[in-house]
C-alpha cells in the first residue's frame, strides 16, 4: 500500500512539474513572438525614415552643396542601417543615423532660404511624423522585451527557459545620446519668403 501511495505521489508530482513546464514554455513562446511582432513594427518605421532621407538630402544639397561631410555621414549611416541584420545591429546603426541627421539640422539653420522651401518643409514634416512613430513603436517593443525578460528570469520559469532554450534578450532600443543633444529645429513659425512686388503699370501718354 505504501508503495502504491508513493507511486501515486510521484505521478502527481510529474504531472504537476510537466504541466508547469508546458505552461511556462507556451507563455515564453507567446511573449517571444510579441517581441518579434513589435520589433517588426519598429523596422517598418525605420525603413520609412530611411526612404525619406534621400529626398531630404537632395533638397538640402540644392542650397548647401558644400556640406559634403554631412551628406557623406548620412549616406554611410543610412547604408549601414539598410544592411544591418537583426535588432542589435539596426539599433546601433540607427544611433549613427540619429547623429548624422542631427548635424544636418544644424546645417539647415544656416540657410534661411532652405528653411522656407516648400519641398523641404513638407519633407521635414514627414520626417517629424516618422520620428514620433518611431518613439511610439520603440516603447512598445521595449515594453514587450522587458515583459519577456522578466518572465524568463522568474523562478521556476528560469529553469524551464534554460531547458527550452529561451535566453535573455538585451537588445533594448534606446534613444542615442547624440539624438538627445541635437538642438530642436522648429519650422512652425517660418514665414515663406514673399515674392517681389510687381511694378504698377504706367499710364500711357
Amino acid at each position: 500500500m505504501k508503495a502504491l501511495i508513493a507511486i501515486v505521489i510521484i505521478v502527481v508530482l510529474l504531472f504537476a512539474v510537466g504541466g508547469s513546464y508546458v505552461g511556462a514554455k507556451n507563455q515564453m513562446v507567446a511573449k517571444n513572438e510579441t517581441v518579434k511582432s513589435t520589433w517588426s513594427e519598429v523596422d517598418v518605421v525605420l525603413q520609412r525614415r530611411a526612404d525619406l532621407i534621400p529626398n531630404l538630402v537632395q533638397t538640402v544639397k540644392g542650397f548647401a552643396q558644400q556640406e559634403q561631410t554631412v551628406f557623406g555621414d548620412i549616406a554611410k549611416a543610412r547604408s549601414t542601417l539598410l544592411s544591418a541584420a537583426g535588432p542589435s545591429e539596426k539599433i546601433a546603426a540607427n544611433q549613427q543615423l540619429d547623429g548624422a541627421l542631427g548635424r544636418l539640422l544644424v546645417v539647415v539653420e544656416n540657410y534661411p532660404q532652405l528653411r522656407s522651401n516648400e519641398n523641404f518643409l513638407r519633407l521635414q514634416d514627414e520626417l517629424a511624423g516618422t520620428e514620433n512613430r518611431i518613439a511610439v513603436e520603440r516603447k512598445r517593443y521595449n515594453d514587450a522585451l522587458q515583459d519577456y525578460n522578466t518572465y524568463i528570469g522568474q523562478f521556476p520559469n528560469s529553469i524551464w527557459a534554460n531547458m527550452a532554450g529561451f535566453k535573455r534578450n538585451d537588445a533594448y532600443f534606446a534613444a542615442s545620446e547624440g539624438s538627445r543633444q541635437v538642438p530642436k529645429v522648429d519650422f512652425s513659425g517660418v514665414q515663406r519668403t514673399p515674392s517681389a512686388p510687381q511694378p504698377s503699370p504706367q499710364p500711357a501718354h
